[in-house]
């Protein structure tokens, strides 16, 4: 008998720095500073994102704005480029550039609703700040509407035959996934601030 594994769905998790690196610290500074300083970001947060920030509609490309988060796009950039090649990409001529990056912050009982990445090839968060217990990342099986009639799996199931499968958030570390993949982030479950920052990486 032989069980073969097709359609496999990779994620890529990796440490990028050391939660108190001096780059680190000054990302945490230039988030909280967003926040203050974005007006209009927190007024579409608080009927898009309720409860928390983001400024995904008003300052979506901080790689361009900031030389903080411009060497955060470097260090990432070849995170994505080792991706790339594991998932066998045919880029030739092409590469995969960050076209999209903005901060999201979630306080207590705050969540970000299934979705995904229209128009970009790659995605993914950089963890700046996470309170011990923080709300992680939670993926979905993209078979999951096609299951039908299919028995639940059960509770001590490997993580590859879950419909859902969370990673934790750790400060300092960076995950990737293709961007046709919906995911979320369940309800923050304790105090303190979640601050992370989210990004798109599109063929050029």
């Amino acid at each position: 008998m032989s069980i073969q594994s097709l359609f496999v769905t990779e994620i890529y998790a990796a440490r990028l720095q050391h939660a108190q690196s001096p780059l680190n610290a000054r990302l945490l500074r230039e988030c909280l500073q967003l926040r203050r300083d974005d007006a209009a970001g927190r007024r579409w947060s608080a009927v898009h994102y309720p409860g928390g920030y983001t400024s995904y509609d008003t300052a979506s490309r901080m790689q361009e704005r900031s030389p903080t988060f411009a060497a955060l796009a470097r260090r990432i950039d070849g995170h994505v480029r080792r991706y790339a090649r594991g998932l066998e990409f045919a880029l030739d001529a092409r590469r995969l550039v960050m076209t999209d990056c903005w901060v999201n912050i979630m306080p207590r009982g705050v969540a970000h609703t299934a979705h995904l990445h229209p128009l970009a090839v790659v995605s993914g968060t950089y963890y700046v700040r996470t309170p011990p217990g923080s709300a992680g990342l939670k993926f979905e099986d993209p078979r999951l509407e096609r299951f039908m009639a299919a028995p639940p799996r059960r509770r001590t199931a490997r993580r590859e035959h879950r419909a859902w499968v969370e990673l934790p958030a750790q400060a300092g570390r960076v995950v990737l996934f293709e961007s046709w993949l919906r995911h979320e982030v369940p309800a923050q479950r304790v105090a303190g601030e979640r601050v992370s920052i989210s990004f798109n990486y599109a063929a050029a």
